[in-house]
């Protein structure tokens, strides 16, 4: 597969829980923000990937995202793009290219998972919140499902830094992997 720059897209799967909350926040948030930075070439960042997300358990399986994850994030301006929960598969790891965890427990269980791939190709597996320069040494998103609004409004603020680390990160791969199409990545709007 190709985007407009020509090149084989990244491909990032945020993983929470349920698939209800963080991690459909985190997908709509990257994709957001990779729209709007721009690369070399005349491309943006979001024409280079392909982000979805999952959770480590099926038992929401089908369902749309928890109305207040969509609530915090169309206050913020952001939109659903339609959202069905779903399980995470030990198959996409051959499947993605960077496999973005929300908290320890998720990164854990996906690191399980990961060791039964007989293939041999893993995805990356990392967490969201160290991409946040700023989260010191919190490396979790904590889990709003319990909590009120406010509780999803502090959640998709550590989203949405994680995610501006997450972009550069990006940006700065796909410079290095195209050194003559792609540049460091700019944000036109501070997302």
């Amino acid at each position: 597969m190709t985007t407009g720059g020509g090149a084989l897209p990244l491909r990032v799967c945020f993983v929470c829980t349920g698939n209800i909350c963080r991690s459909p926040m985190a997908d709509v948030v990257l994709r957001a923000m990779a729209a709007v930075t721009a690369l070399g070439g005349g491309t943006a960042l979001g024409d280079h990937l392909v982000v979805d997300s999952a959770g480590t358990g099926n038992w929401h399986a089908g369902e749309p995202m928890d109305p207040r994850a969509a609530a915090a994030l169309a206050a913020a301006g952001y939109a659903d793009h339609g959202h069905r929960a779903r399980a995470f598969e030990a198959a996409w790891f051959g499947e993605r290219d960077l496999v973005v965890a929300m908290a320890r427990t998720h990164q854990q269980t996906l690191a399980g998972l990961a060791r039964h791939r007989a293939d041999g190709h893993r995805a990356e597996l990392v967490l969201l919140r160290p991409f946040d320069p700023r989260a010191g040494g919190s490396v979790d998103v904590p889990d709003p499902y319990y909590g009120d609004a406010a509780k999803f409004d502090e959640c998709l603020a550590m989203i949405e830094a994680g995610c501006r680390g997450l972009v550069d990160d990006l940006a700065a791969r796909l410079a290095a992997a195209q050194p003559g199409e792609a540049s460091k990545g700019t944000r036109d709007s501070a997302s």
